[in-house]
């Protein structure tokens, strides 16, 4: 994606508590805004079509939301970035109940002021840090949630808290018996931190699927690899459904696939875990 921008139009910016600078750009998808935080594209934006879902590993995790009965859904949100995803499923799925934990206000702030969220969206916002968020959610959903998504950065990277098994255990107790928990994960040759993640999440959650662009999936470029775990089995039905909603060529890795992509990784806890890898700037120019 290319950062090749107007200059005669004012960028909308905020500092972060963290040091960092959040900007809001218009896309270069065509239509709709992107969200920026130290030159990297954090989330997109349409406000005149919350179903444009313009990066890949979103437009799969909308996917799999899809998938979900028909309804309204009980939802968490670890992330705030642009909203994208609460923006989605406040449109197609009205009357949902959704809780987002940001860490950053300022950010959250700026998206609020420049891409306001529609009024009738049911979407509290709690900021913090994610994993201290989880211990201060209501206890009436505790056990209740229908979709929990983790899709934390600090910067370019998902810090080393909230990748453990330790972490993943406090989002499971939200869960409803066959919620969902999606979690984005960044990585790049190799794949070690994503396969890691993958036997980590197992560790909590039984049933696990990989949704991810073949190449990446293979470890021949960086990417984002969507992992969707349950306390049980996920439909089999989803694997067609997923795999022909695109964005192509796609890819469900389940079953042996998933035991296969783990190999010997072995789960992360407290104790050992790292921040995922960071992405080389060069992914986001021309």
């Amino acid at each position: 994606m290319g950062r090749q921008r107007q200059r005669d139009t004012p960028i909308p910016q905020a500092r972060l508590d963290g040091g960092g600078i959040a900007e809001i750009r218009p896309s270069d998808f065509g239509s709709g805004y992107e969200v920026l935080v130290d030159g990297t594209p954090q989330s997109h934006v349409d406000l005149a079509d919350p179903t444009q879902l313009a990066f890949e590993y979103v437009a799969r995790m909308g996917a799999v939301i899809d998938q979900l009965p028909d309804g309204p859904v009980t939802a968490v949100h670890l992330g705030a970035g642009g909203l994208t995803l609460p923006r989605y499923i406040a449109h197609t799925r009205p009357g949902s109940r959704q809780q987002v934990v940001e860490l950053e206000q300022p950010l959250v702030d700026l998206v609020r002021e420049h891409l306001p969220l529609p009024r009738e969206a049911r979407i509290r916002l709690r900021f913090g840090d994610a994993r201290e968020g989880l211990k201060r959610m209501p206890p009436a959903l505790a056990g209740s949630v229908g979709l929990l998504i983790s899709d934390v950065y600090s910067g370019a990277q998902t810090p080393a808290h909230l990748t453990t098994v330790e972490f993943y255990r406090a989002a499971a107790d939200l869960l409803a018996p066959d919620g969902i928990l999606l979690v984005n994960v960044a990585d790049g040759s190799g794949l070690a931190f994503a396969r890691r993640q993958a036997a980590t999440l197992r560790a909590v959650l039984p049933h696990l699927a990989i949704l991810a662009e073949v190449q990446v999936l293979k470890g021949r470029r960086f990417g984002n690899l969507v992992l969707a775990a349950s306390g049980k089995p996920l439909p089999t039905d989803w694997l067609p459904r997923l795999m022909a909603a695109g964005p192509h060529p796609a890819k469900v890795a389940e079953g042996r696939e998933v035991d296969t992509f783990i190999g010997g990784a072995i789960p992360a806890t407290d104790d050992d875990a790292s921040a995922s890898p960071k992405p080389s700037m060069r992914l986001f120019e021309k």
